[in-house]
């Protein structure tokens, strides 16, 4: 399996405030959120062990961000996984809050 199988799906449950993956129909993640005017704060993100390893946590950062994108918001990496992606993939730091665009 890789992060980019057809098994793996990732989408946002509004009414649970989070994303969520699955593997074959399986929830093998999520990453919590919380809405605040035109911020998004993500407390915690979660792989659950078995599921590890397989760029899985990458994939559910990656949709998380792309959605903050599209919606016009900004990010607070609370979670010390994704403030770790974000410093991985620069190209996302425009979204991070109080960040200027420049950084």
């Amino acid at each position: 399996m890789t992060p980019d199988d057809p098994d793996v799906v990732v989408c946002d449950d509004p009414g649970a405030a989070r994303y969520e993956l699955f593997v074959a129909g399986e929830l093998a993640g999520f990453a919590d959120y919380v809405l605040s005017g035109e911020t998004m704060t993500i407390p915690h993100v979660e792989v659950e062990p078995r599921f590890e390893g397989r760029g899985l946590g990458s994939r559910l950062a990656r949709f998380a961000l792309d959605d903050v994108r599209s919606r016009g918001l900004s990010v607070v990496p609370r979670c010390p996984f994704m403030a770790a992606y974000l410093k991985r993939h620069p190209d996302y730091a425009d979204l991070v809050a109080g960040q200027s665009p420049s950084a």
